[in-house]
This record gives structure tokens, C-alpha cells and sequence, in this order.
């Protein structure tokens, strides 16, 4: 049953979904609606996650707040920065940091940390995954944002997903 529905929540809600943006329960719209809603997850299930399996909630919790600190600080950094520009032109540049981080959930979670903090881009990940391309908008010496960057993102993401 499970290799001929793989998501059945899924499946409902995509039929569901159909039938409300057409705002018709015709039997064109019903069998449409069915018919994505069976083929979409069939389709689609190669790309489906690895299931996630987290070993510290608690770390979730810290981490939420230390990356809710970091946008306050990163938004008034990024600010000011733009604000003094004419007198000191940022310093941007690209940093790469090797990963110790492999799970591909706790890849996937650092990279949108990574792009919810201001002044941080996610540029590239190396096809090995063990270094990351960074830029970085105003960055004076790199070897203190790399361990920052470790031991306040990768560090926990690792004690949740490995």
C-alpha cells in the first residue's frame, strides 16, 4: 500500500487544495483533483527527505533563540554598516569553512540559518560537503567568524541531527 501511496495526508490535502482553487466539486474537478493527488506523491517521492530523527530536543530550543539573537544583532550590524559606508566601505568577502556537520537535515537547517542571519549568503557547498562558501558582508579577520560560525550553528545542529 505504502509504494502505491506513499503520502496519503498528502494526497487528500492535494485533492482537497484542487477542489477549493476551483471552487467546483464537478465530476471533472473531483476525478482531476484525485488524479494529482495520487500521481503528485507517486512522482515526487524520489525527493522526499530522509526521515529525521532528532537526538537533543533541548539544543532546538537554545539555538532558536541564539539565531533570533544573532538576526537582531546581524539587522543592526548590516544597518549600520550601510549607514557609515561613505566614511568606511564594507569589508566583504568570502570565507570557506570546513564542515564536520554531514546529515543532510542539519545541512539543510544551516543553510537557512545561514539565510534568515543578515550579512551571511550561502554561496556554495563543496560536492563532498566538508567545506561551505560563505560571503560575508563586513568582516574584519576571518578565523574568529569561522569558530562563531561552528560553534554557534554547526556545533548544535550536529548534537540534533548526528
Amino acid at each position: 500500500m505504502k509504494r502505491l501511496l506513499p503520502a496519503p495526508w498528502l494526497s487528500l490535502a492535494l485533492w482537497l487544495l484542487w477542489l477549493v482553487l476551483n471552487l467546483s466539486v464537478s465530476p471533472g474537478n473531483l476525478l482531476l483533483g484525485a488524479l494529482l493527488g495520487f500521481l503528485a506523491p507517486l512522482l515526487m517521492a524520489p525527493l522526499r527527505p530522509l526521515p529525521i530523527r532528532i537526538r537533543r530536543p533541548g539544543v532546538i530550543i537554545r539555538l532558536f533563540f541564539v539565531v533570533g539573537r544573532d538576526v537582531i544583532v546581524s539587522n543592526l550590524q548590516v544597518a549600520w554598516g550601510v549607514l557609515i559606508c561613505g566614511s568606511r566601505p564594507p569589508r566583504s568577502r568570502f570565507v570557506k569553512i570546513p564542515l564536520d556537520l554531514r546529515d543532510p537535515n542539519g545541512l539543510a537547517a544551516l543553510s537557512m540559518i545561514t539565510t534568515v542571519v543578515p550579512g551571511t549568503i550561502w554561496s556554495e557547498l563543496a560536492l563532498d560537503r566538508s567545506i561551505l562558501l560563505l560571503h560575508v558582508f563586513d568582516l574584519e579577520d576571518e578565523a574568529p567568524f569561522i569558530e562563531h560560525f561552528k560553534t554557534t550553528y554547526e556545533r548544535p545542529l550536529m548534537e540534533i541531527f548526528e
